[in-house]
């Protein structure tokens, strides 16, 4: 079994996988007649027909037991999914790039500062939702419509990751 070392999430380390939406080194530009800063396009929500729409939810999620066994990924095949935490805490993000199966091998983890979200790309592996805080909320942005858009993949046992408690 693997153990996965928890990264500091970067926009360079991320962009396989995803967006990391923060402010920090963001193109932006002043608004309202100058009183306030917009951070432009931080990330760009996909969907895979014109009839599906992209859609505001919250999530409220219970922490996990460390350290965690890695079992499962999932992936959104007709769109992007992202997280932006609500009440600044820091949350984990576990990733493998896209194909028809996760590969043990090439998953990482991440851990976000609590001012960054996170933006899936369609297909993108992934973990559910992992705080680290015994609640947390999270603003999700993703997508609405017809079709199958969350397809599940169970490692084998030899296959299986353990996720370190982030020091």
């Amino acid at each position: 079994m693997r153990t996965l070392m928890i990264e500091p999430l970067t926009k360079e380390a991320f962009a396989p996988f995803g967006d990391v939406i923060e402010t920090d080194g963001s193109d932006h530009f002043m608004i309202n007649n100058g009183s306030t800063m917009r951070f432009h396009r931080l990330a760009t929500v996909e969907t895979a027909t014109p009839d599906d729409k992209a859609i505001i939810s919250i999530f409220r999620a219970d922490v996990l037991d460390m350290p965690l066994t890695v079992r499962m990924l999932e992936r959104h095949p007709l769109g992007s999914q992202a997280f932006v935490p609500l009440l600044g805490n820091p949350f984990l993000i576990v990733v493998a790039p896209r194909g028809d199966a996760p590969v043990s091998g090439l998953v990482r983890a991440f851990i976000t500062n609590g001012r960054q979200g996170i933006n899936y790309h369609r297909g993108v592996w992934h973990h559910p939702v992992l705080t680290i805080e015994k609640r947390d909320d999270f603003l999700v942005v993703d997508r609405s419509g017809s079709g199958n858009n969350c397809d599940e993949h169970f490692f084998n046992e030899d296959e299986l990751l353990v996720l370190a408690p982030h020091q």
